[in-house]
């Protein structure tokens, strides 16, 4: 019987902004395997796998003592990745750690599990974050999402939402508004990319046909809403640093380097 968490780390080599981004180097350690390093480190993981279609990759994680698994290099997303080795598990919750975030604190691994384990009726948890500046809510690649009273999902955009339409009237635009008003920056949460599922589930869910709104977006986390799922949010204060540009690759050598 396989253990009843299991964390699956997709890690694709090939990255337009960094070739490799995998294997960079922080503070001596390849980025992959201080995620490894972190995702162990939660109190809720029983198992944690590296997904990879590189033959470099895997041996990286092999060669350290640690677990990976070659998936097929076809996969337009990182959920295919993941579905193709949950197939396999025994496990009750699947989480998705990202290979890119270094950084990821294991409070925040165990915080999006902890509905799973608390309520059997919720397939899918996230993340969030707060969002402190006007760049931020105002940057495309960082993704907004909108929660309901109940901590549910409503909506997850690229675009700053909601719109406070009466201070952007006011002030001309919403940027200025943003400026103008900081405190409207609470009503803004940051998406960290980090999900748990119910095995289940996420074998459903990767079957399911890509919709319109996921397309739009570029979000694929649209499809499960769009499908009349719902995504439980756990709201978390550890800010998050993905690895996407060779300004955050230097930032998190910086930050582990101390």
């Amino acid at each position: 019987m396989e253990r009843k968490v299991v964390a699956i780390i997709p890690a694709r080599y090939a990255s337009t902004r960094l070739p490799g981004k995998p294997l960079l180097d922080i503070a001596g350690t390849p980025m992959i395997l201080r995620v490894v390093s972190r995702a162990k480190q939660s109190a809720s993981i029983n198992r944690v796998i590296v997904a990879t279609d590189d033959q470099r990759v895997f041996q990286t994680v092999v060669n350290a003592g640690e677990e990976a698994v070659m998936t097929s290099p076809d996969h337009p997303t990182g959920t295919d990745r993941l579905a193709e080795v949950a197939a396999q598990l025994d496990a009750e919750i699947i989480v998705n750690v990202q290979g890119d975030e270094p950084l990821i604190e294991p409070s925040t691994i165990d915080a999006a599990i902890e509905p799973l384990l608390a309520n059997q009726s919720i397939v899918m948890s996230t993340t969030c974050e707060p969002i402190e500046s006007a760049e931020d809510a105002l940057k495309s690649n960082v993704v907004k999402v909108v929660i309901d009273r109940e901590g549910f999902a409503l909506y997850f955009s690229r675009h700053p939402i909601p719109f406070p339409r009466l201070a952007a009237l006011e002030h001309g635009s919403i940027r200025a508004a943003l400026e103008a008003q900081p405190e409207l920056l609470k009503l803004y949460h940051k998406h960290t990319g980090l999900y748990a599922y119910r095995r289940d589930f996420l074998l459903t869910y990767a079957n399911l046909p890509s919709t319109p709104l996921e397309q739009l977006e570029a979000l694929e986390q649209l499809r499960a809403l769009e499908n009349g799922y719902r995504i439980k949010v756990v709201a978390v204060m550890h800010r998050s640093i993905g690895v996407d540009t060779p300004e955050d690759l230097e930032l998190a050598r910086r930050l582990i380097s101390g």
